[in-house]
């Protein structure tokens, strides 16, 4: 038995190119098997959605809402089917895959909420002034616009929440713009769970067959051959820096360039200020501890590096942290690609002079399993400015601890960090005048900073930065978590001396949506 894409309605062709996906606590293949998608299927989609584009443009907020909040139901509704392809595909267990079904269908819902509202347009109205002198002021109104069809990449560590119906294809569509989705090799029959819903909901709503394509295959083959469609207009990925990297260098290269929103790399400093008590300091490395491995290490918030002060307090700050990290079991990675990157990672970061290793990530069993446990490395501030290999991400697991002798040498390290999504300070509330130097560079390095609180969780909300200057993404103006994703796939339109009956709704003088604007 083998699967094909989703091909706007339709299956795409059945080729003998296939792939299967493994279960990496057992390192068994698991069934069925998934053809890669033709050149044939990849045209379709991409004409699909461009003839959807003008119908997505042109439908109303409600409209866009009726058909989230149906897929939010669809999806909840197979949480028990998605529980056993998630937890075959990812090793990740059943609390984690219901919740993050939760966090899908909510993410959904406030979108639906967002543009049913209708104040994300950013409409704004300076009205004509014909008397003016010396020459008359033209009326002139502008709101945001869709851009059209959307690419999204899957992401590997997040199965639902940052892929098929995750929150880059949710904004789109939020938007107006219809989504093809690149599916990833790793959970290929989680993606045609969720594939099938978004479909039954794209035909229950009414929307135009192109709204929605999902597309198997190699990632750079099909992957590269999607972005350089010139029927896509955008990008949305989640993963690796050099593959976030080659999308955007080849969307750079079209004749007609486009933007990619990539969620790459980022090693989520924690900058640990001196004077805070043992007490204080073993519950950092408690919390430490639980951040670092949480989901075996493989969320892009991880905390990968932690600033410490120098001298004996730091020195038990340290041995508290590893004694926790010895006690951390072996926990299944997400995939073979995944497991080898990390043990490439600190294998090139043990080696390297002023880094010691105190607890190194034990082999697994060469019976095809992928686990991985926990890692400790030290270094001194001295030593890690002047190796730039310490500032690269190891994803999983993995720790580096570095001590630091005063203010200027943590400023120092600060300053040569590249761009995060996070960066986060624990101290003490009466002392942060004293931390200004520092949070004033922390925050042209991150998306988000945060006081005393670990940066793995990422609330879902209008307030949320899920971003950062590169390599953290390759757009540091935008977020993919949270309402403020919708403006990445949207554009300004301003439409001057139109007669009022032409208008959007948005900009008519009655304002029949009742929606919030700047008038002038």
């Amino acid at each position: 038995m083998t699967e094909s894409s989703l091909i706007g309605f339709s299956r795409g062709i059945a080729t003998d190119s296939t792939f299967t996906a493994r279960n990496p606590s057992s390192g068994d293949s698991l069934e069925p098997a998934f053809c890669h998608a033709s050149e044939e299927d990849l045209a379709k989609a991409c004409d699909l959605a461009a003839g959807a584009a003008p119908v997505m443009a042109g439908l109303s907020g409600a409209k866009k809402a009726e058909f989230l909040r149906d897929l939010a139901e669809r999806i909840d509704g197979v949480v028990d089917e998605l529980v056993g392809s998630m937890t075959a595909e990812t090793g990740l267990p059943e609390p984690r895959v219901r919740g993050e079904t939760g966090r899908t269908s909510a993410q959904l819902r406030m979108f639906a909420g967002l543009v049913e509202a209708g104040n994300w347009v950013d409409a704004r109205i300076d009205r004509a002034q014909p008397e003016r002198q010396p020459l008359p002021k033209p009326d002139l109104r502008s709101m945001l616009r869709p851009v059209g069809p959307v690419a999204v990449f899957c992401a590997s560590n997040f199965p639902l929440a940052f892929s098929v119906a995750g929150g880059d294809s949710a904004s789109a569509w939020a938007a107006g713009c219809p989504v093809i989705v690149k599916a990833h090799h790793a959970h290929p029959a989680t993606a045609l769970i969720v594939g099938r819903a978004v479909v039954e909901s794209v035909r229950a709503c009414g929307l135009p067959e192109g709204a929605f394509s999902l597309i198997f295959g190699e990632g750079r083959t099909v992957g590269q051959a999607l972005v350089a469609h010139p029927a896509v207009k955008a990008v949305g990925f989640t993963g690796s820096r050099a593959g976030g990297r080659a999308l955007f260098d080849l969307a750079s290269q079209r004749p007609e360039p486009i933007p990619v929103f990539a969620e790459m790399s980022s090693v989520n400093p924690i900058f640990v200020m001196p004077g805070l008590g043992d007490a204080k300091m073993d519950e950092i490395a408690t919390g430490l501890h639980g951040s670092a491995t949480l989901g075996a290490g493989q969320f892009c918030t991880n905390p990968g590096i932690v600033l410490f002060p120098a001298g004996e307090q730091g020195e038990r700050f340290v041995e508290s942290f590893l004694s926790k990290m010895r006690e951390t079991a072996a926990a299944p990675m997400l995939h073979e690609g995944i497991r080898k990157a990390y043990g490439q990672g600190v294998e090139t970061l043990a080696g390297r002079e002023g880094v010691d290793l105190l607890l190194a990530p034990e082999e697994t069993a060469g019976d095809g399993r992928c686990h991985a446990t926990a890692c400790v490395l030290t270094s001194d501030a001295r030593s890690f400015l002047s190796d730039e290999s310490l500032l690269e991400e190891v994803f999983g697991p993995s720790t580096l601890l570095v001590s630091y002798e005063d203010s200027s040498e943590l400023n120092e390290v600060a300053d040569a960090l590249e761009g995060q999504l996070t960066a986060s300070v624990f101290g003490k509330e009466e002392n942060l005048p004293s931390y200004g130097p520092l949070l004033d560079i922390l925050e042209t390095k991150a998306g988000r900073l945060l006081f005393n609180e670990f940066p793995t969780g990422v609330e879902v909300c209008g307030a949320v930065v899920h971003g950062g200057p590169y390599p953290a993404t390759t757009d540091g103006r935008s977020t993919s978590v949270g309402t403020g994703a919708i403006l990445r796939f949207a554009r300004p339109v301003c439409y001057q001396g139109f007669p009022e009956e032409l208008l959007p709704d948005e900009l008519k003088d009655a304002n029949p949506m009742q929606i919030e604007r700047t008038e002038a």
